[in-house]
């Protein structure tokens, strides 16, 4: 295969993933964030934050076209020690498609417990979060970052990314910590990332 070819089928591919995500975002744009996919510079930057030595499984929400789901599979962790929650019908559909083996859920992040069954007891090493929290009130923030930081060890993180200069969850320096992980320009639009961790 020519090096003409590749990038061709390559580029084929972006497209059709972000044509995917487009047709997501208007079909339901409370729950889809962005018009167009977290670019590949911004999902090694969340994954990054994985511990793909733990023993412990990596919970994703929001994994849309799957770019963070790659970025995070990236980092060496298995596909079955990975636990991806997608309230897309549509987007689960190609989830299961592309990585057979990682463990999607078509189910809603505001209700873990039942969108994760039998897993619902289970203690993850990180969580990444791609939910656009900006599209939900704060006390709905505040109480999903609560249960995310109750399904990690203390000190482990929650990576939110957000698009608003401030992060979306308020600081409660008495509950949780709030920490800057970074700013990526390389994202449309440019995305702040923002980690949470348990105080004690």
């Amino acid at each position: 295969m020519t090096l003409r070819v590749k990038v061709k089928e390559r580029l084929g591919r972006k497209f059709d993933e972000e044509i995917r995500f487009f047709k997501g975002w208007m079909n339901n744009t409370k729950a889809v964030g962005a018009i167009i996919p977290t670019s590949s510079v911004t999902a090694r930057r969340m994954a990054s934050v994985v511990t793909p030595r733990s023993s412990l499984p990596v919970l994703e929400l929001g994994p849309g076209t799957g770019v963070i789901t790659k970025a995070i599979l990236a980092t060496g962790l298995e596909p079955d020690k990975l636990v991806s929650i997608e309230y897309s019908t549509d987007f689960y559909n190609h989830l299961v498609e592309r990585f057979p083996k990682v463990n999607f859920i078509n189910g809603d992040a505001f209700d873990l417990d039942r969108s994760l069954g039998e897993m619902a007891g289970a203690t993850f090493d990180s969580i990444i979060s791609a939910v656009p929290l900006l599209n939900f009130p704060m006390h709905r923030r505040v109480a999903l970052i609560e249960d995310l930081l109750s399904r990690v060890p203390a000190g482990r993180p929650v990576v939110q990314i957000s698009y608003g200069p401030m992060s979306p969850v308020v600081a409660m320096p008495e509950r949780y910590r709030v920490s800057h992980l970074d700013f990526v320009v390389r994202n449309i639009p440019p995305a702040q990332l923002w980690t949470y961790t348990r105080t004690h």
